[in-house]
């Protein structure tokens, strides 16, 4: 429920009813602000509203619940993740926060499960690979955006909130945003800790540690927009997360081990529109700091250290160009890593060697062009974007897609897009597991789909065929996939009512030659996957129950161990206790369901049983 509703609390007419809006706009799947019923690709937006039934969780705890996403995770809250979104997993799909990238460059993945969801204003999902020529490399999968906290500010007020829940979780925050006809301004701090349960499910593994594993961490977010003139404005935005990580894996070796990360992203723009054209220059950095520690090590030294740096600069420029718009910019970006020494385990040593990583810094300077065309009968999209890395060289990408409108609310669309990951800094430098001369990752991706957008219904199906090429596997780049699949998502209103659901068919297979696994399914992909949720919504209360089903799936390339599926049922709501309080209820996992989201080397992970967390919101207005 949207905070401007706590004014309407003694209106009941159906009239006024908070409105749940459908087809929703969003800027990631083209960079332009653009209706989801425009966009060619399939792609789903998280506002504030559905956030908030995510108080005290991660962005990660958010994901899971999406259509066409899977995780596995090795333990709870903090924890290490991984996501798979349409059979790719989260090193190739780009992760942005307010448009800059964020991930680990040594492992390519995002640390996801350590940003909060409370200091997040909205997450768009772009699914599949036309992210490739807008955004560059890892976004063969898809591209998941996250705008923090004050990039929209409707009114000056302050917000604090206090929630507690199973585990003994505890959070507390608060949030303050002023807003005036030129400037507006919100900062944002919040703190969230957790004793956890213990991660290891199976208590005669060898790793094996029957103690509780915690998270803690302190938040905070920044966002400041002014306009100089009628034609000028800038602002500035940034999301901080400080953690610590309690970590069951270790075992028998680290009984005691944990690790302390510090993870973010800072951005600054200025921006000249006029009747014809806008023009956005903007320059930002991000970091991904994890340090491990183990208080009891005796045959290994303590820890290791990846401090990962992103900074980036962008210039682009939006044209009308009657009919359509026209996009073209040129980028920068420079991606360093600072490693300790790392433990080597190549030859299985005991113990392992402590071995020098010194990896070389990444330059990538890159140029995109586009062109969109929304009209009452069609609708067209294309990019081209070329990148010159100064590790692997120049990489083109380019998609094409178009659709129209045969009937009214039916819209039938076609799209191909081609896409690369380049070697994470681990492929190319990992003392024992290098190889300098690693190309990237390629992908052609084929994309059909059919939808229907009227009144308060959008339903589409969407069918994918992908071949990837070059997959980087034991240093080398002899791996090759295939993975096709199907999309059906539907989302209702009937009057105080909403309904949706989604259904997921994957097939994801190894299709590399002369290989032991060739044919087998992919690691962690369901074949089948799907949810349904029903909610009531009224101006002084709202309540949802969701079910997520998720097939079994194996959890090594060899498809010897194969996890179980499972269905979790979720419940939630909030009311307003009065106009300025609103009370929030989340129970997950309400019929005790008994699964596992991970297993590695043999060791498979716990997950939470029945869960809730409540808290309570204070707004002055």
């Amino acid at each position: 429920m949207s905070a401007n509703a706590a004014t309407d609390v003694n209106i009941v007419s159906d009239s006024d009813l908070p409105q749940v809006e459908l087809d929703k706009i969003v800027v990631t799947a083209t960079r332009t602000p653009t209706k989801t019923s425009n966009v060619i690709a399939q792609t789903r937006v998280i506002d504030s509203e559905e956030l908030q039934r995510y108080q005290g969780q991660t962005v990660t705890d958010v994901l899971k619940n999406q259509p066409g996403i899977n995780i596995a995770q090795s333990g709870g809250m903090g924890t290490i993740s991984n996501f798979y979104m349409r059979g790719y997993d989260s090193k190739q799909v780009l992760v942005l926060i307010d448009g800059i990238r964020y991930s680990s460059i040594s492992a390519g993945t995002s640390s996801l499960n350590l940003l909060p969801a409370d200091q997040i204003d909205r997450i768009e999902i772009l699914y599949g690979a036309s992210g490739s020529s807008i955004y560059g490399s890892d976004a063969m999968g898809g591209v998941i955006q996250i705008f923090t906290k004050g990039n929209i500010v409707e009114q000056s007020n302050i917000s604090t909130s206090v929630g507690y829940g199973s585990n003994n979780h505890y959070q507390v925050g608060v949030t303050g945003q002023l807003k005036n006809d030129t400037s507006s301004l919100s900062l944002g701090v919040s703190r969230n800790k957790t004793d956890g349960f213990n991660a290891i499910a199976d208590s005669s593994s060898s790793d094996y540690n029957a103690d509780d594993d915690g998270f803690e961490s302190t938040n905070a977010s920044l966002g400041l927009q002014h306009k100089l003139s009628d034609s000028l404005s800038a602002g500035l935005s940034a999301l901080y997360s400080d953690s610590t990580t309690d970590i069951d894996s270790a075992g028998t070796l680290f009984p005691n081990a944990y690790s302390d990360q510090k993870n973010g992203s800072a951005n600054a723009f200025i921006q000249h529109q006029t009747p014809l054209t806008v023009t956005k220059f903007s320059y930002g950095q991000s970091i991904d700091r994890l340090t491990s520690h183990d208080n009891n090590s005796i045959n290994y030294q303590q820890g290791s250290q990846f401090d990962t740096t992103q900074e980036q600069a962008r210039l682009e420029s939006q044209i009308n160009a009657q009919p359509g718009t026209v996009t073209i910019g040129a980028e920068w970006l420079s991606q360093k890593l600072d490693a300790s020494d790392v433990l080597d385990f190549s030859g299985y040593p005991n113990p392992a060697v402590q071995t020098a990583y010194n990896p070389d810094d990444r330059t990538v300077k890159s140029a995109f062009v586009g062109y969109q065309l929304s009209e009452s009968y069609y609708d067209l999209q294309a990019n081209y974007r070329v990148d010159d890395n100064s590790q692997y060289g120049n990489e083109s990408t380019y998609n094409i897609g178009a659709a129209v409108r045969p009937l009214d609310g039916v819209r039938i669309g076609a799209s191909y897009a081609t896409g690369f990951r380049a070697p994470t800094f681990n492929d190319l430098y990992y003392p024992g597991y290098s190889n300098p001369d690693l190309k990237p990752e390629t992908s052609k991706n084929t994309e059909l789909f059919v939808e229907y957008n009227k009144g308060n219904q959008i339903s589409r199906l969407t069918g994918y065929h992908t071949d990837v090429e070059d997959l980087i596997g034991g240093n080398t780049n002899t791996g090759e996939a295939k993975i096709k699949g199907l999309s059906l998502i539907s989302d209702w209103r009937v009057n105080s009512f909403l309904f949706g659901l989604g259904y997921d068919y994957l097939d994801a297979k190894d299709k590399t030659a002369n290989s032991a696994n060739y044919n087998n399914d992919l690691v962690y992909r369901p074949q089948n996957s799907g949810l349904i949720y029903i909610g009531y919504q009224q101006p002084t209360f709202d309540v949802r129950l969701e079910a997520k089903h998720t097939d079994s799936r194996f959890s090594d390339v060899s498809n010897q161990t194969k996890l179980d599926d499972y269905t979790l049922v979720n419940l939630s709501g909030s009311a307003y206790i009065t106009p300025n309080l609103r009370a929030n209820l989340r129970v997950d996992n309400l019929t005790d369901e008994n699964y596992t989201l991970s297993n590695q080397f043999g060791t498979e992970y716990a997950t939470d049983g029945t869960n809730f967390f409540t808290s309570l919101t204070y707004n002055w207005f």
